[in-house]
C-alpha cells in the first residue's frame, strides 16, 4: 500500500472521528444545559408555590383571629362595610329573614333575595376587614413570626417534591441590603455560589428574600446525562485504538521497507564472493591454468579469501538468530578478562586498519577487567564495533581508531571505542541499535550491511547486564560506551 493512500485513509479517519466526538459533545453540552433549565424551571415554580402558601397561611392566621373577635364580642352592632372603609370593631352577622308562607312567589323571591343580599355585604365586610388589617398589620410583624424555618421547609419540601425536586436543599432569608436574618445548616453566601432566589410576601410590599441552594445540583445533573459518557469514552478508545493502528502500520511499513533493503543487501554481498568462487571453478577446468603453479596458488587463495567472506556474513546473519531467541539457549557464560579479549581482536584488525594507512591504538587501563559473558558473543561484539569503526572512514582521512578500558564507578568495567570517521547525525543515533536499521552514508556508495551488527550489539550488552551508548559528532568522530558489571557484582554466573 502507498504511503499516500495511507496518509488520504488516515485523514478519512481522523476526520470523521473528530466530528463524531465534536458532535457527540455537543449534545452532552446541549442535555446538561436542558436539564440545568429544566431543574431551574422547577425550582422557581416550587419556590412561588410556596410563597403563595405562606401568604395564604398568613391570611388565615388574620381570620381566624376575627373570627374570635366576633365570637368574643356581645351583641355587636351592625355597622354596613363599604371597600374602602377601615373598620374599628367587628361586625355581626345579619339574620336571615325567611319568607312567609302565605306570601305570595314574587313576595318570597323579594324577602329571599333581601336576605342574600344582606349575607353577602355582611361576608363582604368581613373580608375587607381582613384584607384591610393584612395590609395595615402583616408588615409590621416580625418576620420569625411571618415565615419561620419550619415553616418554610415544610412548604418548600412539599412543593418541590410535587414538581419532581427530591433533591436535599438549604435556604437563608435576607433582607434588602443582601443581610442574612437566618439560614439553615451547610448553605453558603450566594455571592459564592449559584443559589436560587425569589421575594417573600411579594404582594404586600415585603423587601425580605429567599435563597435556596441545593448542594448535589451538579452531581444530580450529571448523573441524568450520565448515559452519553460510555457512548464517548467507547468513541475515545476506538480513537486511540485506530492511532495506534496507523502508527502500528507505518512502523511495519518501515520495517517492511528496512527488510526488503536488508534482502537486497544480503543478495549483493552473497553474490560476489559466490561469483568469484565460481569463476575460480571455472578457471581451474583450463588446462594451461593447472599447468601453471603460480596460477593455482592465486586461485586458491582468491577462493580461501572469498569463502572466508560469505562465511563471515552468515555468521552475521545467523547472529540474529541470538537476538530472535533471547538470547538464553545459545550462550555460555563464564568468568574471563575483558583486557585479553580485547586485545587480540584489536590485534586482529589492525592488519585492516595498516593497509588503509591507519592505526589502532590501545589504552588497557583497566585494573579490574574480570566479568562473567559468553566468551564468543563478547569476541563477536568488539569485532563488530571494530569492523563499523574502520567501515565508516572517511575516504580522504586515515583511519585511527583508540580502543581503552577503566575502572568505572559502581564496579563496572568501562570499554570505549573511539574513531575519526564519518560521525553519526543526530536524528540516527536514536534509532541506530535498532534491527535493519542503517545509517545514511552520504555519497559513500561502496559500504553494503544488513543493519544487524549493532542490533546485535545491543542485544548482547543488554543480556550480559550491562549498557551501551554512543556519542558522536557528525563529520568528526563516534565513540561507542560500553559499560560491564565485574564479576565479584555481575547477577550472571558461569556455568
Amino acid at each position: 500500500m502507498k504511503k499516500s493512500l495511507i496518509w488520504l485513509l488516515t485523514a478519512i479517519m481522523a476526520l470523521t472521528f473528530g466530528t463524531l466526538l465534536y458532535f457527540q459533545i455537543m449534545y452532552l453540552e446541549n442535555m446538561v444545559k436542558m436539564r440545568e433549565a429544566q431543574f431551574s424551571e422547577n425550582v422557581m415554580r416550587s419556590l412561588h408555590s410556596a410563597i403563595g402558601l405562606l401568604e395564604r397561611y398568613e391570611t388565615l392566621h388574620y381570620l381566624e383571629e376575627d373570627v374570635q373577635m366576633l365570637g368574643a364580642s356581645d351583641e355587636p352592632e351592625y355597622v354596613p362595610i363599604e371597600k374602602a372603609s377601615v373598620v374599628a370593631s367587628p361586625v355581626s352577622a345579619p339574620k336571615l329573614t325567611y319568607p312567609s308562607p302565605t306570601q305570595d312567589v314574587s313576595q318570597r323571591y323579594r324577602s329571599m333575595r333581601e336576605a342574600i343580599r344582606q349575607q353577602y355585604q355582611y361576608q363582604q365586610g368581613l373580608l375587607n376587614e381582613v384584607i384591610l388589617t393584612i395590609l395595615r398589620d402583616a408588615p409590621l410583624r416580625p418576620l420569625e413570626e411571618r415565615a419561620d424555618s419550619t415553616m418554610i421547609r415544610e412548604f418548600l419540601k412539599s412543593e418541590l417534591e410535587s414538581n419532581g425536586v427530591t433533591l436535599p436543599f438549604t435556604f437563608g432569608v435576607a433582607n434588602s441590603h443582601s443581610a442574612f436574618l437566618y439560614t439553615t445548616h451547610g448553605f453558603i453566601n450566594p455571592s459564592e455560589t449559584y443559589a436560587y432566589s425569589t421575594a417573600l410576601f411579594p404582594n404586600n410590599g415585603s423587601d425580605y428574600s429567599l435563597y435556596v441552594e441545593f448542594p448535589t445540583r451538579d452531581s444530580y445533573i450529571f448523573s441524568s446525562v450520565r448515559f452519553i459518557i460510555p457512548t464517548l469514552a467507547f468513541t475515545i478508545i476506538l480513537l486511540v485504538i485506530f492511532l495506534y493502528t496507523v502508527i502500528l502500520i507505518f512502523h511495519q511499513k518501515k520495517l517492511s521497507e528496512m527488510k526488503s533493503d536488508f534482502i537486497n543487501n544480503m543478495t549483493h554481498e552473497f553474490k560476489t564472493p559466490i561469483s568469484t568462487i565460481s569463476l575460480a571453478a571455472q578457471m581451474l577446468d583450463d588446462e594451461s591454468v593447472r599447468k601453471s603453479p603460480a596460477t593455482l596458488k592465486h586461485l586458491s587463495t582468491v577462493i580461501g579469501e572469498e569463502s572466508k567472506r560469505l562465511r563471515f556474513q552468515v555468521e552475521k546473519v545467523l547472529q540474529m538468530s541470538v537476538y530472535d531467541d533471547g538470547g538464553g539457549s545459545a550462550l555460555k557464560f563464564t568468568e574471563v578478562n575483558a583486557n585479553s579479549i580485547i586485545y587480540n581482536v584489536v590485534n586482529t584488525q589492525k592488519i585492516k586498519a595498516e593497509k588503509d594507512g591507519g592505526s589502532i591504538e590501545m589504552h588497557l587501563d583497566a585494573h579490574n577487567a574480570d566479568v562473567i559473558l559468553d566468551e564468543m558473543h563478547f569476541t563477536n561484539v568488539v569485532f563488530n564495533l571494530l569492523d563499523n569503526a574502520l567501515k565508516y572512514m572517511k575516504e580522504d582521512t586515515p583511519p585511527h581508531l583508540v580502543v581503552s578500558t577503566r575502572d568505572a564507578a559502581h564496579d563496572m568495567l568501562e570499554i570505549r571505542i573511539r574513531d575519526n570517521g564519518i560521525g553519526i547525525k543526530k536524528e540516527d543515533l536514536k534509532r541506530i541499535f535498532d534491527k535493519f536499521y542503517r545509517v545514511s552514508t552520504g555519497n559513500r556508495h561502496d559500504v553494503k550491511g544488513f543493519g544487524l551488527g549493532l542490533a546485535y550489539v545491543k542485544k548482547m550488552v543488554t543480556i550480559f547486564r550491562g549498557t551501551i551508548t554512543v556519542e558522536s559528532e557528525f563529520g568528526k568522530w563516534s565513540e561507542f560506551i560500553i559499560r560491564l558489571p565485574l564479576a565479584e557484582v555481575s547477577p550472571l554466573r558461569p556455568e
